[in-house]
């Protein structure tokens, strides 16, 4: 037997001549699938030995690179193999950038050579945007290098409302790792993804510029803080926010140690966002809803005078002569609604209220129901964390706080915004942007691209509105808010001066209101908070020198007329 076939001798074949015509008859039987009918050809020396060659140069490279592996190499390879190991390494996305309405950016990302790991947040040096961006968080490793926390965390404001949209999504890689700690190799499984981008529809210069005139007033007249807002009165987007004091994002992100402290004891508390989280005694504000509710329950027709004496004066059945005084703030003489709402009289709407003679009063029932409608009870659901809901004085809340009956004097000092009463600056806005509107509450956004939600105010007619409109305008022009009266613009207006302390010796100063009066586009709020009851000064003319600042730098925010 031969080891190499294809080495032995040729021999000559011989075929019968009918053996070719007997293939010849059988050959349309044949399956041709299966190659029958063929004559075999035995394969060419030639190329067996071509084969033969492939294969053993194959095989030498297998057996070089195994002996370089298990007898050159295989000493260093084992130790590696016992040393090394593979580890899983973070590769943390870029956290979102944050953009004003004008595309100025907010919050953004940097790089830096002392933290490779992850870029590093930085934030506008516009003033007052503290409580609306917030801050985050970088992720932290445990005392063992691994990092427990993978993700930045938003705290406060956009960065914690948007913090999934804004977080995008780490990536991974693979690393070897010699027992030293030293990278030999790495590969990436998957890339990290960039968080997503906000837009605010705030403006920030605008926005800037109101906390820098709450903060000078603050400062000349002797308020504690103060917090204002401007809101489209259509769309709800709020287009200036300021609560002052506030306080510097970088600072909490980095941990500025030495600030954070001053913070901690600063009275003021500037991590309060005021105009969301903050909770006032409205006083006079509330008036114009008064004037609605009055009305639509036909109360009072808006004609009719009642007088003001400058106090109502209750007598006692019990102690005759210790009458109950509700006083005004003065005497007013004869007063219909418009009027009274032009001069802020507390006795008329002590009297709308509570009831005088024969007069009838709401009611302290209807009180509420009216103000619930227009939701000074409940937050808003602006996309910004830790809104307050308020508080509308009633029987119920007396008895479970002070665990006492309701008195009329309670139905009196409720009905001008006093006793328990309690609003954030923002649920004011937002009532007030229905009665600019036409009677829809429309809750207000800080993000562009937000579902906007809606409700309409029932049963309020446009008569009723109309006759509040016409008292807030004469509020603006001759009464208590005339520091807006100006000839470059119209607006409607109502101010509140609320008593604060045991003995009266601290106001909260409102101002509230729209423009264009004729079409209104925008409402506005301004709060200057616990001030010398003796100031004159207070949240009218500071809204006035603010509204100066937006007609010469911002006169797209000062429209003569309403483009909507």
């Amino acid at each position: 037997m031969r080891i190499f076939p294809f080495l032995k001798k040729k021999q000559k074949v011989e075929i019968d001549l009918d053996e070719i015509f007997l293939d010849a008859s059988n050959l349309p039987e044949f399956n041709r699938g299966r190659l029958e009918g063929r004559i075999e050809i035995p394969l060419a020396r030639r190329g067996m030995i071509a084969v033969g060659i492939v294969f053993t140069l194959i095989a030498s490279v297998f057996l070089v690179q195994l002996f370089r592996l298990q007898i050159i190499s295989g000493a260093e390879y084992a130790k590696r193999s016992f040393n090394n190991h593979l580890d899983h390494s973070l590769l943390f996305s870029e956290r979102g950038v944050i953009f004003d309405r004008t595309g100025e950016k907010m919050a953004w990302n940097i790089d830096s050579s002392e933290q490779k790991d992850f870029a590093l947040r930085m934030y506008t040096d516009r003033r007052g945007m503290g409580q609306v961006l917030g801050y985050v968080n970088y992720p932290r490793k445990d005392s063992s290098g691994f990092y427990f926390r993978t993700a930045y965390a938003g705290r406060g404001g956009v960065e914690e409302s948007y913090d999934s949209a804004l977080a995008g999504e780490n990536g991974e890689r693979l690393l070897e790792v010699d027992v030293h700690g030293k990278v030999i190799s790495e590969h990436v499984v998957h890339m990290p993804k960039t968080g997503g981008s906000v837009t605010l529809t705030l403006d920030a210069e605008l926005s800037e510029a109101l906390y820098d005139h709450i903060a000078t007033s603050a400062a000349k007249v002797g308020f504690r803080s103060g917090a204002g807002a401007i809101m489209d009165a259509h769309t709800g987007e709020i287009i200036a926010l300021a609560s002052y004091p506030s306080y510097d994002p970088e600072a909490l992100t980095r941990g500025d140690a030495a600030l954070l402290k001053e913070y901690a004891a600063d009275t003021r508390l500037p991590y309060l966002n005021k105009v969301t989280s903050g909770i006032y005694t409205p006083g006079s504000i509330v008036k114009p809803i008064m004037a609605l509710a009055a009305l639509t329950e036909k109360i009072i027709s808006p004609e009719k005078q009642l007088l003001s004496t400058g106090a109502l004066i209750i007598p006692n059945p019990y102690t005759p002569s210790q009458p109950s005084i509700f006083k005004d703030w003065k005497a007013h003489g004869w007063m219909d609604m418009r009027h009274a709402i032009e001069e802020s009289s507390d006795e008329y709407f002590y009297i709308v209220g509570g009831g005088y003679k024969d007069q009838k009063g709401l009611g302290i029932a209807k009180i509420y129901q009216y103000m619930h409608l227009f939701g000074l009870d409940s937050i808003t659901g602006i996309q910004l964390p830790g809104e307050a809901d308020g508080v509308i004085p009633t029987p119920e809340w007396k008895k479970k706080v002070f665990k006492e009956d309701w008195r009329l004097g309670d139905t009196y000092h409720t009905s001008i915004g006093q006793f328990g009463f309690q609003v954030t600056p923002l649920a004011m806005l937002r009532a007030y942007g229905a009665i600019a509107n036409g009677g829809t509450l429309v809750n207000p956004i800080v993000v562009k691209g937000e579902k906007q939600e809606t409700s309409k105010v029932s049963n309020i007619s446009d008569e009723s509105l109309r006759v509040v409109h016409e008292g807030m305008r004469l509020s603006a022009e001759t009464g208590t808010a005339r520091s807006l009266n100006r000839p470059d613009m119209t607006f409607g207006a109502k101010t509140g001066t609320a008593e604060l302390g045991t003995h009266k010796e601290y106001v909260n100063s409102w101002v509230i209101g729209y423009y264009p009066y004729e079409k209104p586009k925008y409402v506005f709020v301004l709060l200057m908070e616990h001030g010398p009851h003796a100031n004159l000064f207070g949240a009218p003319p500071i809204m006035s020198q603010f509204f100066n600042w937006i007609k010469e730098h911002k006169p797209e925010y000062f429209p003569t007329t309403n483009p909507v």
